[in-house]
């Protein structure tokens, strides 16, 4: 598919692009409460298929290998096709991309619905269905965040940020899950046909947004440009910011991190806290627990401390998070651990949306988008995978130490590049 880039000027302009006039986002509580409605709906039904699927692929096979890959399927789309997509999002009305991702995961909800009921459910279906959704995982999430912009005056983005962080910290950790294991234990059936009608309803929730959501379309006569070139140019505009780097190098690193605690965590509960399920299920929680109140307190500690200092606060918590773990066995210290990583997660993420849906012109909004989340969901797996190589080597405390000292050297970084004279200028 060929399309026009167009040219950026010394000002920073761009020529070749018809101005994109969107419809003043005057009705902005409402686009706000839609925009609210359909993560909470979407991140709900996410969390059920992120919890579903792997249980029912533990009723097809016995390998661990392959009931993973089933949970694999939902996340290597991430790596695999978000750069391709954020130029979809660049390119198309960012609300008929929505409605292209709901269609995707109802139909892959459906199909898997009716396989149940006429008996013929195999793993080889999970895995497409779950390759399906992953990638409409990947382009509703690249276009509802480069959307809000459109939606949501300046000055309501934040409290749109802090209440769609919250839905997605809701449905994905605490109902998602809950709400899954209800409904399997209900019927297979009713199961996935629920999960998919929650797709239905948010999908139909969008004809209530106000306003226009196509970026600027090439001029006519424009010169065509590749799909690959316009990757470059969406790369180098991130790479070439000194703040936009630094925040998705920093992000990269925390999410690491994310990806190795949660990943060695479970064994060091079980070996070396020696702790029952129960108690394993506290330390856990304390994530999501420390997400909803950063969440509810986001305003509030922006107001205190300004946005700069609250991103910081992250870094600080996140370090605690791994860190304890190399320090102590005892359970709260590790639960307080786990409740500062989780509410300093969504203070960063809550401020850098809003910052960068500042920062980031209008038609770069999806490119950013896929490659900032690409930086993080790439590297998670391998947080993962090196926490694992180095508790075998040097055992579960030096792996929990090496990835704390990683993440007490990022306000090194943040601070020297990422200062709040930089940020007021954006």
């Amino acid at each position: 598919m060929a399309t026009a880039v167009p040219e950026r000027t010394e000002t920073g302009s761009r020529r070749g692009t018809t101005p994109h006039k969107s419809a003043p986002p005057a009705p902005g509580r409402r686009n706000t409460a839609v925009l609210v409605g359909f993560t909470a709906a979407t991140n709900l039904a996410d969390g059920v298929t992120k919890m579903a699927l792997p249980l029912l692929a533990t009723r097809l096979t016995g390998s661990p290998a392959q009931v993973t890959v089933v949970s694999l399927t939902l996340t290597v789309p991430w790596l695999l096709t978000a750069l391709h997509i954020g130029v979809l999002v660049d390119r198309f009305d960012r609300r008929r991309l929505l409605w292209c991702a709901n269609a995707m995961r109802l139909a892959a909800m459906g199909w898997l619905a009716a396989s149940h009921l006429a008996d013929g459910l195999t793993l080889g279906r999970l895995l497409t269905a779950g390759a399906l959704l992953g990638v409409a995982d990947v382009l509703a999430s690249t276009s509802a965040s480069a959307l809000v912009p459109a939606a949501v005056p300046a000055a309501g983005r934040e409290r749109a940020n802090t209440w769609m962080a919250g839905a997605e910290t809701v449905g994905q950790e605490f109902a998602g899950p809950f709400v899954g294991g209800l409904l399997l234990a209900t019927g297979t059936g009713l199961a996935l046909g629920l999960t998919g009608a929650s797709y239905a309803v948010a999908a139909l929730s969008l004809l209530w947004l106000s306003g226009r959501f196509r970026p600027g379309r090439p001029a006519p006569g424009a010169a065509p440009v590749s799909v690959n070139a316009r990757i470059a140019e969406g790369l180098r505009f991130l790479w070439h910011d000194p703040v936009l780097r630094t925040l998705s190098l920093v992000v990269a690193v925390l999410a690491a991190v994310w990806g190795a605690w949660l990943a060695l965590i479970p064994l060091y509960a079980k070996q070396a806290m020696d702790l029952e399920p129960q108690h394993y299920g506290i330390v856990l929680s304390a994530l999501g627990i420390g997400g909803l109140a950063g969440a509810a307190a986001v305003t509030w500690v922006n107001r205190l401390l300004g946005a700069h200092r609250a991103m910081l606060a992250d870094l600080i918590g996140t370090t605690a998070m791994v860190a304890l773990p190399a320090l102590t066995t005892n359970i709260w210290a590790v639960t307080a651990g786990a409740f500062l990583g989780g509410m300093g997660g969504t203070l960063w993420t809550v401020n850098t949306r809003t910052l960068t849906q500042r920062m980031v012109p209008d038609q770069m909004l999806g490119r950013y988008s896929a490659a900032a989340r690409l930086f993080s969901f790439g590297a998670m797996p391998l947080g993962a995978a090196l926490v694992g190589l180095l508790a075998e080597l040097g055992g579960m405390r030096l792996a929990f130490a090496v990835f704390a000292v990683a993440t007490a050297a990022t306000p090194v970084p943040f601070l020297k590049n990422v200062t709040p004279s930089t940020l007021r200028s954006r």
